[in-house]
């Protein structure tokens, strides 16, 4: 009796040792090879879409459609996410054995609708330095004197597709006039011809009600730009310093991605990122990457992975998408939305335009665009790109 127990012990550790070490190979991505009847390593490619339900092309082969997970042997294949009415996706990926990579993958409509959201005219539209408000100009109507002056609209996210109506902030003739916004989107300052005014953005001030402040302007510009370097070098200091002295010595213009992972900034002057600082993370991209940073460009850096690509030239607007993962790029008579790496340069409006004002809404759904259609004796309006 005593042998069958060891006999069955010893068993049933070889079935738990031996499922459990299957186990663990399936999980690190081995897969029995019928051809060589042997275990071989796979590295698993794992691939979501917004939206979902997208074919999956691997080397030109359908495979399965988004969200899956797919094992491959390590090597080189070119990766297409397509789906009727979107705009293909494509990207050259390399996987490795035993690793994971993850890619998410935004699809964007071949043919966008545009619906309007001011009708009098709209000019010289700024965005919040969050993305979640912009301020525009709209002139004074002789038929409607009040409907003129400067006003907001919220491209911020509401839930189950609420909307705000944009606000007036301020009447009469803001068309000549110019206007900042503070670091935490609470207030505008607005120049004139007469004057300069602290507009609190949330709420209607008239003409007669506001207050001159020209002779505080430079302390209240200096007290904004004190904030927002503040702001930045508390987001910088979490990076190794050997990085962190790169960004403060050598870049400008510094804006973290929404998830804080990722840094768009312009070159300055020319420095290189060090390597090896922070870990390699398995399954990191493996586009190509640029170290040495140069004046004139726009680069990103993605602080969890340690790469570096470059993005555009220095004078080209940038604004990221809210994914994190992409970025909007306006130019004339077209807005592309692009992978922070560089690659998938997708076009997502095509069309006369008031360039470089296409602003993305937070909740990944809009672009916010300055137009008149092509029209050229009318004065162009505010329109939503809708991306969903």
């Amino acid at each position: 009796m005593t042998k069958v127990r060891v006999i069955v012990f010893v068993l049933t550790i070889l079935i738990v040792g031996t499922v459990g070490t299957l186990a663990s190979l399936y999980a690190r991505g081995y897969r029995f090879n019928p051809k060589t009847t042997a275990i071989e390593p796979r590295g698993i490619l794992v691939a979501n879409s917004d939206p979902n339900g997208a074919a999956i092309l691997i080397d030109g082969d359908l495979k399965t459609a988004t969200n899956a997970n797919i094992p491959l042997p390590p090597g080189t294949y070119d990766v297409t996410i397509k789906k009727d009415g979107l705009i293909t996706w494509n990207k050259r990926l390399t996987i490795k054995k035993e690793e994971v990579t993850q890619i998410e993958v935004s699809l964007f409509p071949q043919a966008a609708s545009l619906s309007a959201i001011t009708f009098s005219g709209a000019s010289n539209p700024i965005a919040s330095t969050d993305l979640t408000k912009v301020a525009y100009a709209v002139s004074v109507d002789p038929q409607n004197l009040e409907s003129g002056g400067l006003w907001v609209t919220d491209i911020s996210a509401f839930p189950f597709g609420f909307s705000r109506e944009p606000a007036q902030v301020t009447d009469g003739d803001a068309s000549e006039s110019s206007w900042l916004w503070s670091p935490d989107g609470r207030e505008i300052l607005l120049t004139t011809k007469t004057g300069a005014f602290l507009l609190d953005s949330g709420k209607f001030t008239p003409q007669a009600q506001r207050v001159n402040v020209s002779s505080q302007k430079k302390e209240i510009l200096a007290d904004w730009q004190q904030r927002e370097t503040l702001k930045t070098k508390a987001k910088l200091n979490k990076l190794p310093d050997e990085i962190r002295q790169v960004f403060e010595s050598a870049t400008q213009n510094i804006t973290f991605s929404p998830d804080e992972n990722k840094i768009l900034y312009t070159a300055v002057s020319e420095n290189s990122l060090p390597e090896g600082i922070i870990p390699p993370l398995p399954g990191s991209s493996t586009q190509k990457q640029t170290r040495d940073i140069k004046i004139g460009n726009k680069y990103i850096f993605d602080i969890k992975e340690d790469r570096n690509f470059e993005i555009a030239k220095a004078t080209q607007p940038v604004f990221w998408f809210p994914t994190s993962s992409h970025v909007v790029i306006p130019e004339p008579n077209k807005v592309y939305i692009t992978d922070y790496d560089g690659t998938n340069r997708q076009s997502v409006y095509s069309g006369q335009y008031v360039a470089p004002h296409a602003y993305p809404f937070s909740n990944t759904s809009k672009l916010l665009i300055l137009t008149s259609l092509g029209a050229t004796d009318t004065a162009p309006n505010l329109y939503t790109l809708n991306l969903k």
